[in-house]
């Protein structure tokens, strides 16, 4: 899994993609794959904690459940997928085509969906479920 992650990404490095990663609420990282570029700070645990409590908050608006989250900062902006109980975070350039990386983050949400699977029935991870 680790593997295709990074694969799935590295095809993105060129279009303005400096870091996505895999973490849970609390910002504890799973996967993850960086460009040479990428901030000092990309893999901070409060870019996902904040994502947890953003989404909750925007579902209390009544539009119901929240999907995907896009932010702009300054030079950067990031792409949060839920994908409960984990989180797919995309960090980019600010100028970069935010649809390319929204579908990044749905692509990665493939490669992850069995481990996500798994936590939320307490299986267990076997060969035929790695890559």
């Amino acid at each position: 899994m680790e593997q295709t992650f990074e694969s799935e990404c590295q095809r993105y490095f060129h279009d303005g993609l400096k870091a996505a990663f895999l973490t849970d609420k609390d910002g504890v990282i799973i996967l993850k794959s960086l460009s040479d570029d990428a901030p000092p700070k990309a893999t901070d645990p409060l870019i996902s904690t904040n994502f947890a409590v953003a989404n909750n908050q925007a579902s209390k608006l009544g539009l119901k459940h929240n999907e995907i989250i896009v932010s702009m900062y300054g030079l950067y902006q990031i792409v949060q997928l839920d994908q409960n109980p984990l989180i797919i975070t995309i960090i980019s350039d600010a100028s970069a085509n935010t649809g390319i990386f929204m579908h990044l983050a749905r692509q990665l949400k493939k490669v992850t969906d069995p481990l996500v699977h798994l936590m939320q029935t307490g299986g267990h991870l076997t060969a035929t479920h790695q890559e």
